[in-house]
C-alpha cells in the first residue's frame, strides 16, 4: 500500500510541472509561427495557456498514468501538436528555425523560473510550513521535466523539432533524401 501510495504522491506532484511544461512548449510554437506570418494554432484556439485544448488522450493521459503505475520516477508524455501551416511562414526557412527551436527554448525558459522557484522556496520558505515539501518536490520536479522535454525534442529524428530545424539548414532535394531515408529505415527493414 506504502509503494501505491508513493507513486500517486509523485505523479501529483510532477503532474502541474508536466502539464505546464507542455502547455508552454506547445504554445512556444504557436506564438512564433504566429509572429511569421501563419495564424491556423491562433484561429483554432491554440495560442492559449489554457491545457485543456493542448490535450492530447494518449500523450497527456495515459502515459502519465503508466508512469504512476510503473513507478518510472520522470514523468513523460507530450501534448497535442500545434498545427502550423508551414507554406505561411515568412521568411520561410528563418522561421522554419525559429517555430521548430521555441518549443524547447520555452522549456528551457521555464527551467530557469523553476530554478529561481526552487532557491527562493529553499531560502525564504520556513521548512515547518506546510506546504514546503510540495511545492520544493514540484519546483524540483519542473526543473528536470522541462529540460529533459527541450533535450529531448532537439533530436533530430521525425516528428521531433529537432528534424525541423535540420530542414531548415538543407536544400528541398536534400529534405525529401532525409524523410525518404528515415522512411526507409523505419518501414523498410525486414521485407
Amino acid at each position: 500500500m506504502g509503494d501505491l501510495t508513493d507513486r500517486i504522491r509523485m505523479t501529483l506532484i510532477q503532474m502541474i510541472p508536466f502539464i505546464g511544461a507542455i502547455v508552454f512548449h506547445e504554445v512556444g510554437h504557436a506564438y512564433i509561427a504566429k509572429r511569421h506570418g501563419d495564424n491556423t494554432a491562433k484561429d483554432l484556439g491554440r495560442l492559449t495557456l489554457n491545457p485543456i485544448p493542448h490535450i492530447d488522450p494518449v500523450g497527456t493521459l495515459l502515459f502519465p498514468m503508466l508512469n504512476m503505475i510503473t513507478g518510472i520516477p520522470l514523468m513523460f508524455g507530450w501534448a497535442k501538436p500545434v498545427p502550423i501551416n508551414y507554406n505561411k511562414l515568412k521568411p520561410y526557412r528563418r522561421a522554419l528555425f525559429l517555430v521548430s527551436v521555441a518549443g524547447p527554448v520555452a522549456n528551457v525558459l521555464l527551467a530557469f523560473v523553476a530554478a529561481f522557484c526552487f532557491v527562493a522556496i529553499a531560502l525564504f520558505v520556513p521548512h515547518d510550513f506546510y506546504l514546503f515539501e510540495p511545492l520544493f518536490a514540484m519546483s524540483q520536479a519542473a526543473i528536470q521535466i522541462n529540460f529533459m522535454l527541450a533535450l529531448f525534442n532537439l533530436i533530430p529524428l521525425p516528428p521531433l523539432d529537432g528534424s525541423r530545424m535540420l530542414e531548415s539548414f538543407m536544400t528541398l532535394e536534400q529534405s525529401r533524401s532525409l524523410v525518404f531515408s528515415y522512411c526507409w529505415r523505419f518501414f523498410g527493414r525486414g521485407r
